[in-house]
């Protein structure tokens, strides 16, 4: 690479930098192109010679807050064999970066510019999302009701409805982390209490369907469970 090329990209590098702090502290609907251009050292016209417009600058700014702030990976979370071993560790470890990130986060994910187009398609912060709740689901799944064999004699092969696939993301998101703690919860609080939502949701259906009350036993929520069993 030559010397002019690496300087444009040096350039562009410090655009992407100074957007990204921006977008962090102060929110995207705040942050304009004449700030950037102050903040990177650079004149306007510089901005827009390497972002002609500002989903191309949001996609960069999104790349490189990832990798600046170490967002967790899915390999690292894979290379745990074990399920719930691996949702336990994902959870505090994402719970972790959302506490270092908690203010990036918030001015991120909801200050948005009421004059940016809606995109249609998944950003980088979406995909990597994405990825580490395929890494949590790998290996959870809700027991077959009833025989643990079919008809044929074959065994029952686990289940993975929807209703677990959307418990463990209601798990990860950044929503429900803040929500909770900010009722009162320490991190480690909430990965036992969203643990033991999940577990209840993969116990087996007969049980989970069966009604505590008739039994005359006071009906409890897996959350007020879980924190019960921590003390």
């Amino acid at each position: 690479m030559g010397r002019r090329q690496t300087a444009v990209e040096r350039t562009r590098e410090r655009i992407v930098a100074a957007s990204f702090e921006l977008h962090a502290s102060i929110g995207p609907s705040r942050t304009t192109i004449r700030a950037i251009a102050e903040r990177a050292g650079v004149q306007r016209h510089t901005v827009y010679a390497h972002f002609p417009d500002i989903e191309s600058l949001y996609e960069a700014c999104t790349v490189h807050g990832i990798r600046s702030t170490a967002m967790p990976e899915p390999g690292g979370w894979r290379s745990i064999d074990d399920p719930n071993h691996r949702l336990r560790h994902g959870l505090a470890e994402m719970f972790a970066w959302y506490r270092a990130n908690e203010r990036m986060l918030g001015n991120v994910l909801f200050d948005v510019d009421p004059n940016t187009q809606v995109p249609t398609s998944p950003d980088a912060f979406d995909l990597r999302m994405g990825a580490l709740l395929d890494a949590l689901l790998d290996g959870l799944t809700i027991e077959p009701d009833g025989s643990p064999t079919e008809p044929d004699g074959s065994p029952t092969e686990p289940d993975r409805p929807p209703i677990l696939e959307a418990v463990v993301a209601h798990a990860l998101d950044f929503t429900t982390w803040r929500s909770l703690v900010r009722g009162g919860l320490t991190d480690d609080q909430v990965v036992t209490v969203l643990m033991g939502l999940v577990g209840h949701t993969r116990e087996r259906r007969d049980r989970a369907d069966r009604p505590r009350h008739a039994t005359g036993e006071v009906a409890q929520g897996p959350a007020r469970q879980a924190l019960r069993a921590e003390t």
